[in-house]
C-alpha cells in the first residue's frame, strides 16, 4: 500500500477520537483517523448510549408493571406487562447503528479520512495499520492517542459462561432470573437496577462498607433506598472468590463463605486504560501509573504526540475525552487552548439519578477556610411531586468569604438534565447570588437549584 501522510493522525475514534478529528477536519487540518472496531467507540456501541437504552426501557416496564392491576396512585390501570428482551436489545441496536452512521458522515463531512483497523507505532512520527487489504502505513506530523479503556477482569472470574463484563450484559436476549453483580461502583448498579426492574432477583456484592463510594453517603442515601425497594439484595464488606456451577463463592464481611445462585455473574470492578498491542513499547512516554502522562493541554512526554479520555485518566468520562479532543484539534491548528477540569460534572444514572460538579462538601472544607452549604430537598418541589420523585435533593457548596460557588450535587428523578447548569455555574465562576438571582421557570425541578442557592444565603422562600 502507499504510504500516507497526514497533519493530524487520531489513534481511536471513540468520542475522543471522532470529536479530535472533526473539529480538526473543520480547521482545514488534514487529518486521519484510525478505528480498528466501530466508530463511537465504548461509548456509543457498549457503554452510555445501549446502556441508557436499556435502563429507559427497564424504567418504562417497572412504570407498566404497577399500573397493573390498579394499584397505580394515577389512577391508571392496564393488563400485566411481557418483555420481550430480545426486542428491547434490537431497539437499542438501531440506536446505535444511527449514531455509528452519523458519525461517519460527521468525519466525512469534515473532510477526515477513516483507516480501519489496528494501529500500531513504529516509531513516533510513524504508525503501521494492519487493515482487511494489508498493512497501511502512515506518517504522521502530530498524533493523538484516544485509545480509551476496556472492563477489568478479575484472574478468579473471567469472562465467558455466566461471567459476563458490561458490554455482554448489554446484549443478552433473555432477563436472567437471578443476577449477582460484583461491584457496587456506578456501572454495577445502574445495570444491576435495570435488571431489577425487569422483575430480575439481583444480588450486589460490594467489598466496601457501602455503595457508590465515590460519592458521600447523604448523596447515595435516596439510591440505598431504591435498591431495598426494588429487592436488590446489597451484601457490603463482601469479597467474591470465584465461581462455581451456577454460583457465585463469597467471603462475607464477617469472614464466612456463602453461595449466591445466579444464572449471570456481572463483573463491574472497574476499567482499565488500553495501553498494550499498540506499540507503547516502540516509544518512549512518561506514565503515571498505568496511565499516560499529560499535561493541561494533553501534550505527553513527546513532542507531537498526546493523550485523550480515558487512556490519560479520571475521570473517565466520554465529555472530558470530547472536550479535550476538541481542544487538542485548535492546539494542532495553532490556536491557544489550555484543558481545566473544575468543572466536568459527572451523572450517575441510579434511580434516582446523581450528578456531582465541582468540588463535594468534604473535598471544599479541606482547600480550608469556611464554606456555606445550602440543601433544598425535592420533597419541597411542585413539579417533583407531580412526577412522583420526592425523593432527593440540590445541594450547592460554596465559599462564606465570597460566595464562589465550589461544588453543586444533585440526586433525584431526572437530575442528570441539571448537569449543564451546574456546569455552566461552575465555567463562569458564579457566586451564590448570580445563581439565586436568576429566574427559574415554575414548575420545574430546576428550581431546586436557585432554592439551594437562597438556602446558603440565609432566605430560603419554600422550606
Amino acid at each position: 500500500m502507499k504510504e500516507i501522510s497526514c497533519k493530524l493522525l487520531v489513534i481511536g475514534a471513540g468520542p475522543g477520537g471522532y470529536v479530535s478529528a472533526i473539529r480538526a477536519g473543520q480547521l482545514g487540518v488534514d487529518t486521519v483517523i484510525v478505528e480498528a472496531g466501530k466508530l463511537g467507540g465504548t461509548c456509543l456501541n457498549v457503554g452510555c448510549i445501549p446502556s441508557k437504552a436499556l435502563i429507559h426501557a427497564a424504567e418504562e416496564f417497572e412504570k407498566v408493571s404497577h399500573m397493573a392491576g390498579g394499584k397505580s396512585p394515577l389512577g391508571i390501570s392496564v393488563a400485566a406487562p411481557t418483555l420481550d428482551l430480545g426486542k428491547t436489545v434490537a431497539w437499542k441496536d438501531g440506536i446505535v447503528s444511527r449514531l455509528n452512521s452519523g458519525v461517519a458522515g460527521l468525519l466525512k463531512k469534515a473532510g477526515v479520512k477513516t483507516v480501519h483497523g489496528w494501529a500500531t507505532f513504529r516509531d513516533g512520527k510513524t504508525v503501521a495499520v494492519e487493515t482487511e487489504t494489508g498493512v497501511q502505513v502512515i506518517r504522521a506530523e502530530a498524533i493523538v492517542i484516544a485509545t480509551g479503556s476496556a472492563p477489568v477482569e478479575l484472574p478468579f472470574l473471567p469472562f465467558g459462561g455466566p461471567v459476563i463484563s458490561s458490554t455482554d450484559a448489554l446484549a443478552l436476549s433473555e432477563v436472567p432470573k437471578k443476577l449477582a453483580v460484583v461491584g457496587g461502583g456506578y456501572i454495577g448498579l445502574e445495570l444491576g437496577m435495570a435488571f431489577a426492574k425487569m422483575g430480575t432477583a439481583v444480588t450486589v456484592v460490594e467489598a466496601l462498607p457501602r455503595v457508590l463510594a465515590q460519592y458521600d453517603a447523604e448523596l447515595t442515601r435516596p439510591v440505598v433506598k431504591r435498591l431495598a425497594q426494588l429487592g436488590v439484595e446489597v451484601m457490603l464488606g463482601a469479597k467474591a472468590k470465584g465461581v462455581k456451577g451456577d454460583a457465585l463463592l463469597v467471603e462475607t464481611a464477617d469472614g464466612k463463605s456463602a453461595k449466591i445462585a445466579a444464572d449471570k455473574i456481572l463483573v463491574t470492578v472497574g476499567r482499565k486504560p488500553v495501553t498494550e498491542g499498540w506499540g507503547l513499547d516502540q516509544i518512549d512516554l512518561d506514565m503515571a501509573g498505568k496511565f499516560i502522562r499529560i499535561d493541561d493541554q494533553c501534550r505527553s512526554s513527546m513532542r507531537g504526540i498526546f493523550a485523550i479520555g480515558d487512556v490519560t485518566g479520571e475521570p473517565m468520562l466520554a465529555h472530558r475525552a470530547m472536550a479535550q479532543g476538541e481542544m487538542v484539534a485548535e492546539i494542532v491548528a495553532g490556536h491557544k487552548r489550555s484543558w481545566d477540569k473544575r468543572s466536568i460534572p459527572a451523572v450517575c444514572f441510579t434511580d434516582p439519578e446523581l450528578v456531582t460538579a465541582g468540588l463535594s462538601p468534604e473535598e471544599a472544607k479541606a482547600l480550608g477556610g469556611e464554606i456555606k452549604i445550602g440543601l433544598f430537598p425535592f420533597a419541597a418541589n411542585g413539579r417533583a411531586m407531580t412526577k412522583m420523585g420526592e425523593d432527593g435533593f440540590v445541594r450547592v457548596v460554596a465559599r462564606a468569604e465570597n460566595h464562589l460557588v465550589l461544588g453543586i450535587q444533585a440526586v433525584g428523578q431526572g437530575v442528570s438534565e441539571l448537569s449543564a447548569a451546574f456546569g455552566l455555574a461552575l465555567e463562569m465562576g458564579a457566586r451564590l447570588e448570580d445563581i439565586a438571582g436568576t429566574i427559574h421557570a415554575h414548575p420545574t425541578q430546576g428550581e431546586g437549584f436557585q432554592e439551594a442557592a437562597l438556602k446558603a444565603l440565609g432566605h430560603a422562600l419554600h422550606i
